[in-house]
């Protein structure tokens, strides 16, 4: 909006490139009407500062410009404040939350079978290398067992296959069972938005970006060194590198990446994710250093993400978690995630390709 006046006192100019990842509020001339001129505020994310342009990126999602030359006044602020009583969006059920979970989270390589979809990402994760078995695969189990084996032979992988309930098939749960396959459970947590929101007034130092770059993915540890894992994690984790992440106006998954530095520490001391999918927002890759722990640096991590998930329409929290991480489910209890739904993951047998 814009503005002939600029306030009470002398505007400065309090951010510099050291500012990237951080929320800030900018003040830049316009134009000039009667020799005056015309002022404009922007708030949000400091995305670039790249030969005397700086990039905002607003609550819209819209990237702003701004001539250094035109910037008059400029302040880190704190994330945008969320009411503690907005209520979550209505449970979608398992399945739909699957689907929803599955977009924020996409294969390097996807193919139908049916009504299920076969996924491979080098080996990177369970969830970029499964069977998601939503529905029918238009054959009979059995079969469609085989079909999956043998594909994910041809990729040197073994078989897994995501079981829902409900979702999945009747009867495939006892045929999994029947080969041999062994199961490891998730649970599948939901939370208002609301409740991850911090209530500091101080500008934090959690940065955010649309890219994981170097150092982040420095301190993620499902990749340790491999380059094979790392590729695929970087497709995986960019929305399988199809395009870069997209503003909500434009539809589909938004991604955003938080870095966290505290004095002393060599690298990022903590890390995360977030996609904003229409009401969803889903977290992961929620990692801190282990020397750091329980200094509430995840919680600022996160209610920083939700912030943002905040102002792009999101109400609802979820995520995925190991239903034997009793750490992470320390942490999510604390910040008030209740479990919606589990799911398992069954591990079948190689098979020659």
């Amino acid at each position: 909006m814009a503005d002939n006046t600029i306030g009470h006192g002398r505007p400065k100019i309090y951010i510099t490139p050291s500012d990237l990842g951080r929320r800030i509020s900018a003040r830049r001339i316009l134009g000039h009407t009667e020799g005056r001129p015309v002022f404009g505020d922007v708030i949000g994310v400091l995305t670039s500062w790249d030969g005397g342009v700086l990039t905002v990126l607003n609550r819209a999602g819209e990237a702003v410009t701004i001539m250094e030359e035109a910037l008059v006044a400029g302040k880190a602020v704190p994330p945008a404040p969320i009411r503690r009583t907005a209520p979550a969006p209505e449970d979608p059920g398992a399945v739909a939350m699957q689907r929803i979970a599955a977009r924020g989270w996409p294969a390097v390589e996807a193919e139908p079978l049916g009504e299920w979809v076969l996924r491979a990402s080098s080996g990177f994760t369970r969830r970029g290398n499964s069977a998601q078995t939503l529905g029918d695969p238009g054959m009979p189990l059995g079969a469609a067992l085989d079909l999956v084996q043998e594909w994910y032979a041809r990729r040197g992988l073994a078989a897994h296959v995501e079981l829902t309930t409900p979702g999945s098939p009747e009867g495939l749960a006892e045929l999994l069972a029947e080969r041999g396959a062994t199961e490891a459970e998730t649970l599948v947590r939901t939370a208002p938005l609301a409740v991850l929101a911090g209530s500091t007034a101080e500008p934090s130092q959690v940065r955010l970006s649309r890219r994981a770059d170097a150092a982040w993915m420095s301190r993620y540890r499902r990749v340790g060194g491999d380059p094979a894992l790392e590729r695929a994690a970087r497709q995986v984790l960019h929305l399988s590198g199809e395009r870069p992440p997209v503003p909500p106006s434009a539809g589909g998954p938004s991604v955003w990446f938080a870095t966290l530095d505290v004095p002393g520490q060599e690298g990022p001391a903590a890390i995360g994710r977030c996609v904003i999918d229409g009401e969803w927002a889903g977290f992961g890759a929620i990692e801190v250093v282990p020397e750091l722990r329980r200094r509430g640096l995840a919680s600022e991590l996160m209610a920083v993400l939700a912030s943002r998930a905040a102002e792009e329409g999101a109400r609802g929290a979820y995520l995925q978690v190991e239903a034997e991480n009793s750490r992470a489910a320390a942490l999510y209890d604390k910040l008030g995630f209740t479990t919606s739904y589990r799911y398992h993951y069954a591990r079948l047998e190689r098979v020659e390709a």
